[in-house]
């Protein structure tokens, strides 16, 4: 079941050439019921690859190499596994093109906007953190002058790792990189709408690292995802989805006492004040509303709060620049916003916008479809901006995943930081105003686990990432995430009498 690691720019060849494989113990298998699924394009709804469909044999074989693997590569100095993680970083920027046309094949994510710019950052979080490895100290400590006290950090183990469909690659990196640093191995199931690029992804790694340290699997969450956190072998679970899967998945390992991490929902505020930089904001929304992604984002600034004095000039440039974005062909240069990644997302999409209009709000559709033949079965639909909106409108309350905002008018700066708490999630958050002392005030007052000041980043490498109440549990991207998450501590003394 060999598949060359030449660079590949054909991503409809690539995609046939991957079908039917899972990559565990260094090399391409089978499922083990030799059943799959279909991996359709979402700009076409053509079927471009079969998955393998991981069941619980799958997930023990997986994990059976995995253990196997682990313990020889804990064994390894820290800075050659430092040195050896960032060597796959550099293989995988040398097939960044390649992996970014073929997540934008498998997830409808444009190729200019969204796909490319992970893929490249894909590669720098296996090189960041690959530089991070001599930091993996423990302490001495002054408990006795007749005992030498330290501690020193150890790998858990077997690390289960669940990804979601939306940004795949960069939510695998942070999950598996620093934890192949830390001395683990790691089995990891991909979302099945999006197999192929990670799949590929873990291939070129293991042609840097030993067979068995890092490992994949396709399938569903109950054959396949249920079996890989419940195995007795696996010490620690890392997970990013939905609120609701993410309680099933911490149940499960509490079943066990392993440690798990947890990356959940998202219902981010953007509050823009008065004195804000209205084109700044402007572009700030549009970033933090991840139009170009469909807004299929769990840190998307779907609730803008707007001062009253800027609110209308506010919506007209909004829609304005969102008007602007051509929807397409998510392969072709020109296209701005891609597709829906399923079906039954694109339901959901469209079940809230309904909801928002029955409610009363204002909707304003903005770009346009796309005109092309070829895609009149692709999985598209307009950005809607809503107003007239309450902060207890369903639509302004239950994350959507997908381009539809709420544009909310303000008036009272205390009024509109408990509205912009007043939510179960506390992912992200932004704050727009030349006012510094209004800055710090917020920043403080906002509830959420990554707060900015007049811009919108998306995670990456560096910055500490993750959420408060509903939106989850530890912290990603960051050295002491790599520390806390992928670690124990043990402290160990010595009698010198």
């Amino acid at each position: 079941m060999s598949v060359s690691t030449d660079l590949q720019l054909d991503p409809f060849a690539l995609a046939r050439e991957l079908s039917g494989k899972h990559f565990f113990g260094g090399e391409f298998r089978p499922a083990s019921s030799g059943k799959g699924f279909p991996v359709v394009n979402p700009a076409t709804g053509e079927t471009v690859a079969e998955a393998a469909f991981g069941e619980a044999a799958d997930v023990d074989a997986a994990v059976v190499a995995a253990v196997a693997a682990q313990k020889e590569w804990a064994k390894r100095p820290v800075r050659e596994r430092g040195k050896l993680v960032a060597e796959c970083g550099r293989v995988l920027d040398a097939h960044k093109e390649e992996i970014a046309k073929l997540i934008a094949l498998e997830t409808g994510k444009a190729l200019r906007t969204e796909s490319r710019v992970e893929a490249g950052v894909l590669s720098d979080a296996f090189v960041f953190f690959g530089g991070l490895a001599p930091e993996l100290k423990g302490e001495t400590i002054p408990f006795n002058p007749s005992m030498l006290t330290m501690t020193v950090r150890e790998p858990v183990g077997v690390v289960g790792a669940i990804i979601p469909w939306n940004v795949p690659l960069l939510l695998m990196a942070l999950k598996i990189a620093p934890a192949m640093v830390a001395g683990n191995a790691v089995v990891v199931k991909s979302a099945e709408e999006a197999p192929l690029a990670v799949l590929r992804v873990v291939q070129l790694i293991n042609t840097v690292i030993p067979a068995g340290v890092v490992n994949i699997l396709s399938g569903y969450g109950p054959e396949c995802g249920a079996p890989l956190v419940a195995h007795k072998d696996v010490k620690k679970v890392t997970f990013t989805g939905s609120v609701e899967t993410g309680k099933i998945v911490y149940k499960t390992a509490a079943e066990k006492l392993i440690p798990v991490t947890l990356e959940l929902g998202g219902k981010s505020p953007m509050i823009v004040c008065g004195d804000a930089d209205l084109d700044q904001a402007i572009a700030g929304a549009i970033a933090g509303m991840r139009f170009t992604r469909q807004g299929q984002s769990c840190t998307a600034s779907s609730r803008i709060f707007v001062h009253d004095s800027i609110h209308d000039a506010f919506v007209e440039k909004l829609k304005e620049k969102v008007n602007a974005m051509k929807m397409g062909d998510p392969l072709d240069e020109s296209t701005d916003i891609g597709t829906i990644v399923s079906p039954q997302q694109l339901d959901r999409v469209q079940s809230y916008i309904a909801i928002g209009k029955e409610g009363g709000a204002t909707p304003h559709v903005c770009s346009a479809m796309p005109s092309d033949p070829k895609l009149t079965k692709g999985l598209y639909v307009q950005p809607h901006i809503f107003t007239g909106v309450k902060n207890s409108d369903r639509i302004a309350q239950e994350e959507i995943f997908g381009p539809v905002c709420c544009v909310i008018r303000w008036t009272d700066y205390e009024e509109v930081i408990a509205q912009a708490n007043d939510t179960e999630y506390g992912l992200a958050a932004t704050i727009w105003t030349r006012d510094l002392k209004v800055a710090m005030d917020a920043v403080h007052r906002l509830e959420a686990g990554f707060v900015q000041v007049n811009q919108n980043l998306v995670v990456q490498p560096n910055l500490s990432y993750g959420g408060v109440k509903s939106s989850g549990l530890g912290k990603e991207a960051s050295l002491e995430a790599m520390l806390e998450h992928f670690t124990h501590k043990k402290t160990i003394i010595i009698n010198m009498k």
